[in-house]
């Protein structure tokens, strides 16, 4: 299993309203196509105006084909044509869980 994470800096101001998007329009598609979010989060103290989430995968060729098949749903480019000029900068990361780690169940192929 790998864990990818996720860091969006936004437009000062734009957490709560990229928030309330994500909730109404991007969140039932990503579940439906990414399967297994880890959690999804925005910034208190430290860098601050960001969003960060986790997505857990089989493996790259795993999140490969669910990230393939996200960009392409029409739904989803709808949605990030609206929040886009809200995002200053993005982060990927690709986590590898320890061998003690919790790991989350992973979601059917969706």
């Amino acid at each position: 299993m790998i864990v990818e994470e996720r860091i969006y800096t936004l437009m000062a101001g734009k957490v709560p309203d990229y928030l309330k998007a994500y909730e109404a329009e991007g969140l039932a598609i990503q579940k439906a196509i990414l399967g297994t979010m880890v959690g999804y989060f925005s910034t208190e103290f430290g860098p601050l105006n960001q969003i960060v989430h986790l997505w857990a995968y089989k493996d790259l060729a795993d999140r490969e084909e669910r990230r393939r098949r996200l960009d392409a749903d029409a739904g989803w480019q709808a949605y990030v044509a609206k929040v886009r000029p809200w995002v200053v900068s993005q982060e990927n990361k690709l986590l590898i869980p320890a061998a003690f780690s919790p790991k989350p169940a992973l979601g059917a192929t969706a």
